[in-house]
C-alpha cells in the first residue's frame, strides 16, 4: 500500500488549492466556532479584516485535541482520550482540555526541553558544561516549569546566582555561553531575555551592554568539573554601563552590575523584556513570531501586529509574569484554532495568522510517537566525556536533559545542537534522508509490526473490519476515517494475499508516512 492512497489525499488536497475552500472541509473544519471570541481574536480580524484577508474556518474537535496535546505536552492523545473527548458535550470542552494538559507531567517535560534549547543546556563541545552540571541545571529548569515560577524571577535568578555550578544549576547560564568574555555573556543575556543579537547594535551599545558582566569570575575546586560563579567586586574604581535603551548608568564598587542589569530588565515598562517574552511564547504556539524571527527583535524588524504584540505584554504583566496564563490565552483564542487550510491566497494570510502555521513535529515528539506505537523505547548513552552517561531506556526523549546525547534519528529529523540558544537552529523542514528512512526503515517497520498497541486494537475489533480500521485511525491521527478512507482500507485488506495482518501494518505505515502523522495541523 502506498502511503499516498490514504490519509494524505484530503488534508493535501485542501492545502493545495486554499482559496477555493469556503465551506468546511471535513472532517478537518468545523461550522462553528465553539470557543469565544477573546483579545487575541479582537486585533488579529481586525487587521485580516483591514487587509481583506479571510480566516480560517474553526478547526474541528479532532484536530483541535491532537493540536492540542502536540504544541502544549508534545504528546500524542490516546485513542481513549479522542474518543471521550469527541463524545463530550459541553461547550467549554476545549478550555477544560487546556487546563488539563497545561497541568500535566509532559508540559514540564516539554517546555524544559525548549528552555534548555535557548539556555544551551549540553555537556560536550562547544558548551562544555559536563554531565554533572547539565543533570543540575536541566532538573532546576524543569522545577521552575513545574512550579510555574513567575517569568520575571525566572529570569532574576539566572543573571544574578552566584555559587558552584553542581548546587547552584542557575549560575550554568554563565557556564552555557560560548565565549566568557563580558561581550560574549552580554551577547547571551540580550538573546535569551531581550530576544535581541548584539552583533546588529552600535558599538558602543555594545560595550555599555558588556559592561553589567565584566565583573563575572569563574574558580575551580577539588571537586572534578566543579567550577565556582562569582562576581568579582573587589576593584575600587566604578564601572560605567549603557542600558540596551541608551541609559547611562554609573555602577560603584562593591555593587555588582549583574543585579543593576537584572532590575532594569525585569520592570514592568522595561521595553524589551515582556516583549521578548510573548512573542517567543506567541512562536513556540503559532509557528512564527509576531517579529520573526523571534530572537532578532530590532528597529527594522517590526512586529506584523503592533496591536497584537502590545496587548500580549500586557495580559504577561498584568498576570504577575505567569507564562501559563499567556499559554492558556493563546490556545483558548479563535487564532489559534482556526483551521490549517487558508480561505485567502494573500500571501500575508499565514505571517498575519489568517490560518494555522502547518509545521512538521519536533524530532524528540516524533521520535516518542514512534516508542509509543512500537511499545519500544531509545537507547542514549554518552561514553565521552566521562564520567559515563546512561538514559534509561524508558525515559521519553522530550524529557532528555542533555543537548550532546543524540540519535541518527535526532539529528535527521533536525534537533538542535544547541550551540548557539537560537530558535533557528532547530530544523523542523523535511529533506529526502527523512523520506526514504520512513518509507524504507526497518526499525519503523518492525515498531509497526510488533505493536502491542496495534494488536490490541485488532483483537478488540475481532471480525469486524470497519472496527479495525477505526481504532487505527483514532490511534494514529485522532480521528475517525472518512468513509472514503474506510472503503479503501477494508477493500484492500480484501486482495488476495495480502491477509489481515498485513493489512492491518501496510494501513499503520501508510498513516504514519503521512501528512497528518508526521506535521502539526
Amino acid at each position: 500500500m502506498r502511503p499516498s492512497l490514504l490519509a494524505m489525499g484530503v488534508l493535501v488536497a485542501a492545502l493545495g488549492t486554499q482559496a477555493a475552500w469556503s465551506q468546511p472541509v471535513s472532517p478537518f473544519e468545523s461550522e462553528s466556532w465553539s470557543a469565544p471570541e477573546n483579545g487575541v481574536d479582537t486585533r488579529v480580524f481586525a487587521l485580516l479584516q483591514q487587509r481583506g484577508i479571510e480566516p480560517a474556518n474553526p478547526c474541528s474537535d479532532a484536530v483541535f485535541i491532537r493540536r492540542a496535546f502536540i504544541d502544549t505536552i508534545g504528546t500524542l492523545p490516546e485513542s481513549s482520550e479522542v474518543e471521550q473527548f469527541l463524545q463530550d458535550e459541553r461547550p467549554d470542552k476545549r478550555a477544560r482540555l487546556i487546563d488539563e494538559l497545561l497541568q500535566r507531567d509532559e508540559f514540564a517535560d516539554y517546555w524544559a526541553l525548549k528552555w534548555c534549547d535557548l539556555l544551551r543546556v549540553k555537556a560536550e563541545f562547544p558548551i562544555n558544561l559536563w554531565p554533572n552540571a547539565v543533570q543540575a541545571y536541566h532538573r532546576w529548569v524543569y522545577e521552575q516549569v513545574r512550579e510555574n515560577r513567575p517569568y520575571d524571577e525566572f529570569a532574576r535568578e539566572l543573571l544574578t546566582s552566584s555559587g558552584s555550578n553542581f548546587r547552584v544549576a542557575p549560575v550554568n547560564f554563565y557556564r552555557a555561553a560560548q565565549s566568557r568574555e563580558p561581550s560574549g555573556l552580554a551577547e547571551a543575556a540580550a538573546l535569551t531575555f531581550m530576544g535581541a543579537r548584539t552583533a546588529a547594535w552600535p558599538q558602543d551599545r555594545r560595550d555599555g551592554m558588556a559592561a553589567f558582566f565584566s565583573r563575572v569570575a569563574y574558580k575551580g575546586t577539588d571537586e572534578w568539573k566543579e567550577e565556582i560563579v562569582y562576581p568579582d567586586l573587589t576593584g575600587d574604581e566604578a564601572i560605567d554601563a549603557l542600558f540596551p535603551d541608551g541609559t547611562a548608568v554609573r555602577i560603584e564598587p562593591g555593587q555588582d552590575p549583574r543585579v543593576v542589569f537584572a532590575d532594569w530588565l525585569i520592570t514592568t515598562d522595561n521595553p524589551w523584556f515582556a516583549q521578548a517574552a510573548a512573542n517567543r511564547v506567541w512562536s513556540w504556539l503559532m509557528g512564527r513570531g509576531i517579529i520573526h524571527e523571534p530572537d532578532d527583535i530590532r528597529a527594522d524588524n517590526p512586529p506584523v501586529n503592533p496591536e497584537l504584540l502590545s496587548y500580549l505584554e500586557g495580559e504577561l504583566v498584568a498576570a504577575d509574569w505567569d507564562l501559563r496564563a499567556l499559554f492558556r490565552l493563546i490556545l483558548n483564542s479563535r487564532t489559534y484554532q482556526q483551521s490549517p487550510i487558508a480561505r485567502s491566497d494573500d500571501p500575508q494570510a499565514v505571517e498575519l495568522f489568517a490560518c494555522y502555521p502547518v509545521r512538521r513535529l519536533d524530532a524528540e515528539v516524533l521520535i516518542d510517537a514512534f516508542d509509543w506505537i512500537g511499545g519500544t523505547g531509545e537507547t542514549y548513552t554518552s561514553p565521552i566525556p566521562e564520567p559515563f552517561t546512561w538514559v534509561p531506556g524508558e525515559q521519553r526523549t522530550i524529557a532528555l536533559s542533555d543537548g550532546s546525547i543524540t540519535s541518527n534519528f535526532l539529528q535527521m529529523f533536525g534537533r538542535p545542537p544547541r550551540d548557539s540558544g537560537m530558535e533557528a537552529e532547530r530544523n523542523n523542514e523535511p529533506s529526502d534522508a527523512q523520506r526514504l528512512y520512513l518509507l524504507n526503515s526497518t526499525d519503523i517497520y518492525r515498531r509497526i509490526a510488533n505493536s502491542i498497541l496495534l494488536r490490541r486494537i485488532a483483537i478488540a475489533a475481532g471480525s469486524d473490519q470497519d472496527e479495525l480500521v477505526r481504532g487505527v485511525y483514532l490511534t494514529l491521527l485522532s480521528r475517525e476515517p472518512t468513509p472514503n478512507e474506510l472503503t479503501t482500507a477494508v477493500a484492500y485488506r480484501q486482495i488476495p494475499g495480502i491477509g489481515s495482518q498485513n493489512a492491518q501494518i501496510d494501513l499503520a505505515w501508510a498513516l504514519v508516512n503521512s501528512m497528518e502523522f508526521l506535521y502539526r495541523h
